[in-house]
C-alpha cells in the first residue's frame, strides 16, 4: 500500500510536535532525536507488519479490519514506548507500569474498533438490502440514512435511494408507454379491419355483379375512395408518429403570422363544423405576432385540435378559437362544448391511442387517437408546451409557441 499525502502531513507533524514537546521539557538535541528515531522505527516495524495482516484479510469483513487497524496503531505505539523505554534504562517498576497502562489503552482502542466495525457491518448490510430491493424491482424506502453510519455509507445510502427513484419512474414510463403501445395496435387493428371488411364487400359485389344499376355502383366506388382516403390517412398518422418517438421529426422553419395561421386552420375546419351543425368561431387578439415555426406541422396542430373538438361537440354546440400573446408565447386555445373530460382521463388525453369510453369505433371518433399524440409531439419539438383543461361545459386545449428569441425551437432537422 503506497502512502498517502495525509499520511506524509500526518508524519512531518508528528516530528515537529515530538521536537516542540523535547524542547518544552528540556530534553538534549541528541536524546530526543534518538528517542524520535528509536519510537518510530519500532512502530514501524508493527505498522508494517499490521499492513500486511489488513492486506491478507482484504477479503474479510469490515469488522475484522477495524480491529487490525485498531490493533495495529495499538501494538505500534507499545512496540514504539517499550523501545523508548529500553533506551531510557527505566526501572522494572516503571517499565511495568508502562506496560500496563499501554495494554489498558489497547484494550479500550479494541472495544472502539469493535463498535466501529459492528456500525460499518450494520451500515454495508443496509446498502445490500438496499441494493438487492433494487435489483428485484423495489423501491427502498426514502430516509435520511442511518445516522449511525459514516458519512461517507450515508451519502452512498442517499444516492442509492435517489437512483432507485429515478428507475421506478423509468419504469413507470415503460409500463405506461407499453400499455399504449399495446392499446394503439388494437385500436389501429380495429381502424383497420372495419374499412377493409367493407372495402371487400363492396369489391365482390361489383366482382360478382349482385350490385349492377348506376347508383349503387358510383355510391359503392365513392364509399370505397372515402374509405381508402381515411386508411391512407391513418397510415400517414402512423408514420408521423413515428417520426416523433424516434426523434427523427424534422422542423423546416419559416417565418408565420399567427393570424395567417388561426385563419387557414378555421376555414380547413369550417366544412367538417358546417357539416355537423357545429358553430365554429374564433378570435385574435391584440397584435398578430410572426412566428418561426414549420408551418404545415403547426397547422396539422391546430386542425388536429379543431377536429377533435368538433368531433365531440354536439350539433349547435359552439366550437371556439382564441389566439393572443402571453408573456414571450403566443398562446392559441380551442374551447369546445362537449361536456368536459372525466377528472380521471384528463392525464391520459394525449397518451398514444387514447380515445376515451365514449369513442370505441372509427364511426364515432374518425380516428385511431393519434391527433392529439401528434399535437403534443410537434409542440414539444417546438420547445411549446399544450395542456388541457374543462372550463364551461366544455374542453379547453392550449397550446403555447415561444416567440422568436424567447426560447428556440428545434430547428430544421432537430428530433422532437
Amino acid at each position: 500500500m503506497r502512502p498517502t499525502p495525509v499520511a506524509a502531513i500526518v508524519a512531518a507533524a508528528g516530528l515537529v510536535l515530538a521536537a516542540a514537546v523535547a524542547a518544552l521539557v528540556g530534553t538534549p538535541a541528541s536524546d530526543a532525536v534518538e528517542l524520535v528515531a528509536t519510537a518510530m522505527g519500532g512502530a514501524a516495524i508493527a505498522g508494517v507488519a499490521g499492513t500486511g495482516l489488513l492486506h491478507t484479510l482484504r477479503r474479510r469483513s469490515t469488522r475484522a479490519q477495524a480491529v487490525v487497524v485498531a490493533l495495529t496503531s495499538v501494538v505500534a505505539v507499545g512496540v514504539g514506548a517499550t523501545a523508548a523505554a529500553d533506551a531510557m534504562f527505566l526501572s522494572t517498576h516503571d517499565y511495568g507500569a508502562l506496560l500496563v497502562i499501554l495494554v489498558s489503552a489497547g484494550t479500550v482502542g479494541l472495544i472502539a474498533a469493535l463498535v466501529l466495525g459492528d456500525r460499518l457491518v450494520a451500515a454495508s448490510r443496509s446498502l445490500g438490502d438496499v441494493m438487492q430491493r433494487i435489483g428485484d424491482g423495489g423501491t427502498p424506502a426514502t430516509s435520511d440514512g442511518d445516522p449511525a453510519a459514516p458519512e461517507e455509507l450515508a451519502a452512498l445510502g442517499r444516492r442509492l435511494e435517489d437512483m432507485s427513484s429515478r428507475l421506478e419512474a423509468a419504469r413507470a414510463r415503460e409500463r405506461a408507454l407499453d400499455a399504449s403501445r399495446r392499446e394503439l395496435v388494437a385500436w389501429v387493428s380495429h381502424d383497420l379491419r372495419t374499412p377493409l371488411a367493407g372495402i371487400r364487400a363492396m369489391v365482390e359485389a361489383l366482382e360478382d355483379g349482385v350490385v349492377t344499376d348506376d347508383v349503387t355502383v358510383d355510391r359503392y366506388h365513392r364509399t370505397m375512395r372515402l374509405e381508402v382516403d381515411r386508411l391512407a390517412g391513418l397510415v400517414d398518422d402512423l408514420f408521423e408518429l413515428s417520426r416523433i418517438q424516434a426523434g427523427t421529426l424534422e422542423l423546416h422553419l419559416e417565418m408565420a403570422s399567427l393570424s395567417d395561421l388561426v385563419s387557414d386552420a378555421l376555414a380547413g375546419a369550417s366544412p367538417v363544423a358546417s357539416a355537423k351543425g357545429v358553430l365554429l368561431a374564433g378570435s385574435l387578439q391584440g397584435v398578430a405576432p410572426d412566428l418561426e415555426v414549420a408551418t404545415p406541422d403547426v397547422l396539422r396542430v391546430l386542425r388536429n385540435l379543431l377536429d377533435n373538438a368538433i368531433r365531440h361537440t354536439p350539433p349547435e354546440g359552439e366550437v371556439r378559437l382564441d389566439a393572443g400573446v402571453v408573456g414571450d408565447h403566443a398562446v392559441v386555445s380551442v374551447h369546445d362544448s362537449c361536456g368536459g373530460i372525466p377528472p380521471a382521463e384528463l392525464d391520459r388525453v394525449f397518451d398514444l391511442a387514447f380515445r376515451g369510453d365514449t369513442a370505441r369505433t372509427p364511426e364515432h371518433d374518425g380516428g385511431a387517437g393519434l391527433g392529439l399524440a401528434i399535437a403534443r409531439g410537434i409542440v414539444e419539438a417546438h420547445r411549446g408546451d399544450i395542456e388541457v383543461g374543462n372550463e364551461d361545459g366544455g374542453c379547453r386545449f392550449t397550446v403555447r409557441l415561444p416567440l422568436p428569441g424567447a426560447g428556440a425551437p428545434a430547428g430544421a432537422g432537430a428530433g422532437a
